[in-house]
């Protein structure tokens, strides 16, 4: 079996990244769009920003829940006998939905935390994307896949084809010393592309 694998592996990064000399040449990149998010110097302080979300305002909002939880279940023990059927039964109903809400708050915060941070992202992906739009343009790429599908233990795809990289010089965006070294190896050991800067 992994014998199989193997040889499909190989079959298709062959495939993939044959140079093909023809005119009808399709030419084929990779991205990666977490490696291209952390070429952004700032980045760092998303983290920051989504650790004081976190404990700040999902933490007041869930420690509020259940305040509101345990005042609504102790008015329900109080005066629930005297009620009238309907006030008990709406007073029921309000009662298990906060109890709910509390037994799924870990989906609830979850599913908040990541609409902050894709909040606080969307800048930083916008301008990613925007290169990236132009990267494939001007570099005649034909099909742009996810980097996590093409690696594996027995193929690395060709650095001079990660539009991650590319993104960055771009940008401008600093790149690490060793990354910047690599590409120069790779591309000839011609100076680096435009853009391209030490971290």
């Amino acid at each position: 079996m992994k014998k199989l694998l193997f040889v499909c592996v190989a079959l298709a990064a062959t495939v993939l990244f044959t140079k093909n000399a023809s005119a009808q040449q399709q030419k084929i990149g990779y991205f990666d769009e977490q490696k291209a998010l952390l070429f952004f110097p700032g980045i760092g302080r998303v983290d920051t920003l989504l650790t004081s979300y976190q404990r700040d305002s999902l933490g007041g909002e869930y420690e509020y829940r259940v305040y509101e939880y345990q005042r609504a279940d102790s008015a329900y023990r109080k005066d629930s006998a005297s009620m009238p059927v309907k006030a008990r039964e709406i007073a029921l109903r309000d009662l298990n939905t906060k109890r709910s809400v509390l037994a799924n708050w870990q989906t609830t915060a979850q599913q908040m935390y990541e609409a902050k941070m894709d909040q606080l992202l969307l800048p930083f992906k916008q301008k990613i994307f925007d290169a990236l739009k132009l990267v494939v343009a001007e570099q005649h790429y034909t099909y742009v896949l996810n980097q996590q599908a093409l690696m594996s233990q027995y193929v690395q795809p060709p650095l001079l084809d990660d539009l991650a990289v590319r993104v960055a010089m771009k940008l401008k965006l600093p790149i690490p010393k060793d990354l910047e070294d690599a590409w120069k190896a790779a591309s000839g050991g011609g100076s680096a592309p435009a853009g391209a800067a030490k971290k």
